[in-house]
């Protein structure tokens, strides 16, 4: 077996939040990262401090075509993750499930690679049971305005587990749920950087309805570490697997935490529901628990105040738009 300091690994996505957290750490364990996006959301900023090393390489590549390249692993992680972006273009979206995981698959199949999916919590929809487990087929409306990543991320879990019965190609689908912390895009419409944005610049903080929706809120150090473990878990472990942090909060009470860890004034106004938001979400991660030893060690107001002193230097360096 090749010593894994000279494994070869393709991120797809690697310049968005996500993605250029797991390249850096990647880096820090010794790989050879391939990075690559088509930066429709991803930001050369995000892997700026990257480009210099050696073993760190970038690509401007969309997976909606193939790709011929020689690597290990591939953390296939492109695709717009927030509702404004996978919104703006819902054929692209799907495109991006469906072709791109075909396309990567296939890289996966001819090269004979460990592939990971970077599914999502979305694939449970609006669900019935609470908290979530990975036996639960969900509640998605496939007719609705999420339908494009909710449907899109459930078609590319088929074609994971096809490629794996019909080719035999190594899968893990991971499926993520609501992450956060520095290189968040500001824009993106997720409630952790809306809401810090929003109180750093005395903004009212907008809420939609009550605010008594919950969300369960996982550092993205502690997620980028559970992608590792789980890439490298025994080959029988292919998920699906859900990461996330399982301390479940409301967004009012996320939104109280962060007036008072920013020591703003905003107000709270709240807004109309959006159409299929879910009421409730939260992982039980019993299985990562188990099958990787691995629970998130991030608490919320920890995670939350590295977040803000992160959007306060962009705001102080003017690189947020007022």
């Amino acid at each position: 077996m090749k010593d894994s300091s000279m494994t070869r690994v393709l991120i797809t996505g690697g310049a968005g939040f996500l993605g250029s957290h797991l390249c850096e750490r990647l880096l820090q364990n010794g790989r050879d990262v391939l990075c690559v996006d088509n930066f429709y959301t991803g930001s050369k900023q995000n892997i700026a401090h990257l480009l210099g090393n050696s073993s760190f390489e970038l690509l401007r590549h969309d997976v909606t075509f193939p790709l011929f390249v020689e690597v290990d692993q591939i953390y296939n992680l492109a695709c717009p993750a927030s509702p404004i972006h996978y919104q703006n273009d819902p054929v692209q979206t799907t495109k991006v499930n469906v072709h791109g995981s075909i396309n990567m698959l296939g890289l996966a199949k001819r090269v004979k690679a460990t592939i990971l999916q970077a599914s999502t919590s979305e694939v449970y929809g609006n669900p019935n049971i609470h908290p979530q487990v990975e036996s639960y087929w969900g509640n998605v409306n496939p007719l609705g305005p999420r339908a494009c990543y909710d449907e899109g991320k459930r078609c590319a879990e088929t074609l994971f587990f096809d490629y794996y019965r019909q080719h035999n190609v190594s899968i893990k689908i991971a499926r993520i749920f609501n992450t956060y912390g520095p290189r968040m895009h500001q824009n993106d419409g997720r409630v952790v950087s809306n809401f810090i944005v929003q109180a750093l610049q005395g903004n009212p903080i907008t809420i939609y309805g009550e605010g008594a929706q919950t969300r369960s809120f996982c550092y993205v150090d502690d997620l980028v570490d559970a992608l590792i473990r789980l890439m490298q878990s025994p080959s029988t472990y292919t998920g699906p697997m859900n990461l996330g942090n399982p301390e479940e909060c409301t967004i009012l009470e996320l939104a109280q935490v962060i007036i008072r860890l920013t020591g703003s004034k905003s107000k709270i106004v709240k807004m109309g529901l959006p159409r299929d938001d879910p009421e409730r979400r939260k992982p039980d991660i019993s299985f990562a628990n188990s099958a990787l030893e691995w629970f998130p060690k991030v608490q919320l107001e920890e995670g939350l105040t590295r977040t803000i002193g992160y959007f306060d230097d962009r705001l102080r360096l003017g690189s947020i738009n007022k």
